[in-house]
């Protein structure tokens, strides 16, 4: 049975993530009997996921401030604040934020994407190494260990997924 659960802000586990920015795990396969995550993520311009699938969850981002480009197989879009992407399970994706910062809310279903973020991430309730960032290797290995497929590198803002990444 799922107990419910509320949280104060100050109670959410934080991650540093891709460029810097900080990741909240807001809700957890322990929260939510293995139903769904969700995590808010503080994203500095610049940063960018790269090209990755998933075959376990589907991923929604809602876009709460700033703007990025959004790719989920062959399409592409400059979402703005407000802006909704649906990523669906076993589609090839990526992301690029194109404003000097960006605030991100996103949901997967069920549960489970939040191992791969705190294999990759670094929980910030522990000292930081100096010069501590992720790699490339990092998101390979930890998307190995927990379900996802790093395809490629981050696209550049004109790029499209290459085709062979499509199947």
């Amino acid at each position: 049975m799922t107990v419910p659960y509320m949280a104060q802000a100050a109670d959410h586990e934080r991650l540093e993530w891709l460029g810097g920015g900080i990741m909240q795990l807001l809700l957890d396969a322990r929260h939510t009997d293995g139903r769904l995550t969700m995590f808010r993520s503080a994203a500095a311009g610049g940063s960018a996921s790269p090209v990755h699938v998933h075959p376990n969850e589907d991923e929604i981002v809602v876009l709460l401030s700033g703007s990025g480009i959004f790719w989920a197989g062959d399409r592409r879009l400059e979402l703005s604040e407000g802006g909704v992407a649906f990523l669906p399970r076993d589609v090839p994706h990526a992301y690029r934020i194109t404003s000097p910062t960006a605030d991100m809310l996103a949901v997967s279903t069920p549960a489970g994407m939040e191992e791969f973020f705190r294999e990759a991430g670094w929980d910030l309730s522990r000292p930081k190494p100096e010069g501590w960032a992720i790699t490339p290797a990092d998101l390979a290995v930890a998307g190995k260990k927990h379900g996802q497929t790093v395809l490629g590198p981050p696209l550049a803002a004109d790029d499209m997924i290459p085709a062979e990444f499509l199947g």
